[in-house]
């Protein structure tokens, strides 16, 4: 079973720093490409940032690039978002994901049945 819990949200001033945390099961930390979506109050979830399961290839959205890093620690099984200059439009519930994909393969932007999620972790960013 895909066990993922993310934590680290929590209320910043514009321009701030916070990191997230996913903390995945050992198969699924080598299994499966990992990421980061979010959804704010009102819209629908979108995509922010993925890492393939060797680690060397990421993508971001457009929104977040320059400003938003995913990376992974195999030995502790965790994936990590560092956001840096947050903004009040970066306020959303944070969710990670995991998804089975091609070795040099990240997740899709768009939806996915396979895709297993976390509970979710509040990132509120005030102006």
């Amino acid at each position: 079973q895909v066990q993922l819990v993310e934590s680290g949200g929590g209320l910043v001033q514009a321009g701030g720093s916070l990191r997230l945390s996913c903390a995945a099961s050992r198969r699924t930390f080598s299994s499966y490409a990992m990421g980061w979506f979010r959804q704010a109050p009102g819209k629908e979830r979108e995509f922010v940032a993925t890492i393939t399961r060797s680690g060397l290839n990421t993508a971001y959205a457009d929104s977040v690039k320059g400003r938003f890093t995913i990376s992974g620690d195999n030995a502790k099984n965790t994936v990590y978002l560092q956001m840096n200059d947050l903004k009040p439009e970066d306020t959303a519930v944070y969710y990670c994901a995991a998804e089975a994909r091609p070795w040099n393969e990240g997740l899709s932007s768009g939806p996915s049945e396979n895709r297993y999620w976390g509970q979710g972790t509040q990132v509120t960013v005030s102006s």
